[in-house]
């Protein structure tokens, strides 16, 4: 058996066993309409066409970039993909680069975008990535996160203080490890 099938093999045992195969479900008018109510929430200054303009284009951002990164597997098996050199994108921080720009660039006046880090520091645990929303000016732990990577590139979104499986931080504040190296690098390099 070749090196690559026996990766292949091993990642997707892996990620049946950690329950990352799940079928998703297409998006919905009443999901949209979840996450606009819960934008609108943010704060009282959040304007509600910016809200379901957001919503929307979230869910559209996040089928738009599991059709670029050719997404057909849970995220386990997908990360070996890329890591492998099978596909070209889809790891978690490529999903949060992807979505922060392309909402910030959409240009929303009550709303702003970040990204989060999730188990930089921990050599135990995945370290994970994910995009934030949330009222301009307030604090992203206020926040929503939007996470389409944990469910194969189906929009998952919750309140970071509800997020509890992720001890999140913002990306700025976490040091960035040089995966080759084990350095130190500036934050400005991802």
């Amino acid at each position: 058996m070749s090196t690559r099938r026996a990766i292949l093999l091993g990642a997707g045992a892996a990620a049946l066993l950690a329950g990352c195969g799940g079928t998703p479900v297409e998006t919905s008018d009443r999901d949209v309409a979840g996450l606009q109510a819960a934008l609108l929430a943010l704060g009282p200054d959040v304007d509600p066409a910016e809200a379901a303009r957001a919503a929307r284009m979230a869910y559209d951002v996040g089928d738009t970039l599991r059709r670029e990164y050719q997404i057909v597997d849970g995220p386990l098996v997908h990360n070996t993909k890329v890591n492998i050199g099978l596909k070209p994108r889809g790891l978690c921080y490529h999903w949060a680069r992807d979505i922060q720009t392309r909402m910030t660039h959409a240009r929303y006046a009550t709303l702003q975008f970040n990204r989060l880090v999730a188990n930089a520091d921990n050599p135990f645990r995945l370290e994970h990535s994910t995009a934030v929303v949330f009222a301009r000016g307030d604090s992203w732990k206020n926040g929503i996160v939007l996470d389409p990577w944990r469910t194969g590139g189906f929009l998952h979104w919750d309140h970071v203080r509800n997020d509890t499986k992720y001890d999140w931080k913002l990306r700025a504040d976490v040091p960035i490890r040089q995966r080759n190296a084990g350095d130190i690098v500036a934050r400005a390099n991802q």
